[in-house]
């Protein structure tokens, strides 16, 4: 199983088509919150299932806060994470993971990509399609593959300009 994770395209999508072309096909896509009004659009742009939450920037949205999902066997609790005050540490969302026993939190809100692992949870950040702020700047997203015994890897990529 393929899965691109991405987050905080912010109403910019121009990236994120390039993204799906260079990664496609794709088994199922995740975005982390502040799509800022372009949920419709993000679902047409694949044939996957598509995963999403609601970012600090997503106003009058229906789409949850969080949610656990499975991605080929996988338990995930995705949210965006300005509520799990990411900014400053991934202790509070690595308790929620582990509260609703999920072995990966995907997390977006810093903008930044991230990956380790934290008391056996792979917490992960695949940084800004459209507003990077790490060093570089380069609009960056994850790729999580499952092998078909069920190992997992996940590889933060660039999408350079």
């Amino acid at each position: 199983m393929k899965v691109l994770i991405v987050s905080d395209t912010h109403g910019r999508e121009d990236n994120l088509e390039k993204v799906l072309e260079k990664e496609s096909p794709i088994d199922a896509m995740v975005h982390l919150g502040d799509v800022e009004g372009s949920e419709d659009y993000i679902r047409i742009l694949t044939d996957a299932p598509v995963y999403m939450v609601a970012g600090n920037n997503d106003f009058y949205t229906d789409l949850p806060g969080q949610a656990v999902i499975d991605l080929d066997g996988y338990r995930a609790f995705i949210t965006h994470g300005h509520g799990y005050h990411v900014s400053y540490s991934p202790n509070r969302l690595v308790a929620e993971a582990l509260h609703r026993n999920a072995q990966i939190a995907m997390y977006g809100h810093t903008h930044v990509p991230h990956l380790e692992q934290v008391e056996g949870v792979i917490v992960l950040n695949p940084g800004s399609l459209s507003y990077p702020r790490q060093a570089g700047r380069e609009p960056s997203y994850i790729i999580m593959e499952t092998t078909p015994d069920k190992q997992v890897h996940f590889d933060i990529r660039y999408l350079r300009k």
